[in-house]
């Protein structure tokens, strides 16, 4: 995992200045369509499904083929098994559509764009729903990508203290956030997403993490 990336108190207490920075918390919007962004945590599944089902939005897009975290790992795409979550949650199919393309972040959001084009559902108004600590990441890309469109994201309503599970245990939750929050600073230089504001303490968070051998997501 690392030269010495033990779950010491001062890496807990890094790792939760870089959730509570990557979580925005944005109050829910009434929105056109929701789009289950793709990951391994089928939670994002289960919370975009509830949204629809609170009539958030009426459609649910299931956004993802097998990306970074999940190629090799599962044989179905991830919208499928986003879909088949959504369907056990009481969704009716005819709420549900699939894109099972992408493979990273921009692909599920140009991707899901352009399925609402051909199925000409209108989309003014969008709701991105993600893992907790991509908030941030999939706001800066889609304000990139989508001047035009009203977004909002929202994530399962998980702490950061309740968020690991057994197959995604807590030293790859920091792994995989230490490199979402690196993309945060670089990828505005590439043009994939808007430059944001990083508070020095949170800077601070991301240099001891890394320091600490959390580096197996850096790009």
């Amino acid at each position: 995992m690392g030269k010495n990336n033990h779950l010491t108190a001062e890496t807990l207490s890094s790792a939760r200045i870089l959730w509570n920075y990557l979580k925005m918390d944005q109050p829910l919007q009434k929105s056109d369509v929701v789009i289950a962004m793709g990951s391994h945590d089928l939670r994002t599944a289960e919370c975009a499904a509830q949204l629809v089902l609170d009539e958030w939005a009426p459609l649910l897009i299931c956004s993802g083929g097998l990306g970074r975290l999940t190629s090799g790992v599962w044989q179905q795409t991830e919208a499928d098994q986003f879909a088949a979550v959504a369907s056990e949650k009481g969704l009716p199919p005819e709420k549900i559509f699939k894109e099972d393309r992408s493979t990273n972040t921009g692909e599920n959001l140009m991707f899901s764009k352009a399925l609402c084009e051909e199925k000409e559902i209108t989309f003014k108004n969008i709701l991105l729903v993600h893992k907790p600590y991509m908030e941030r990441r999939v706001w800066a890309a889609a304000r990139k990508l989508w001047t035009d469109l009203n977004i909002t994201v929202s994530s399962p309503a998980i702490e950061f203290e309740a968020y690991p599970t057994k197959a995604i245990p807590l030293k790859m939750v920091i792994q995989i956030m230490v490199g979402d929050f690196q993309r945060i600073l670089v990828y505005p230089k590439k043009g994939f997403a808007v430059s944001q504001t990083v508070p020095d303490p949170v800077m601070q968070a991301f240099d001891k993490l890394v320091n600490s051998g959390f580096t197996h997501q850096l790009i």
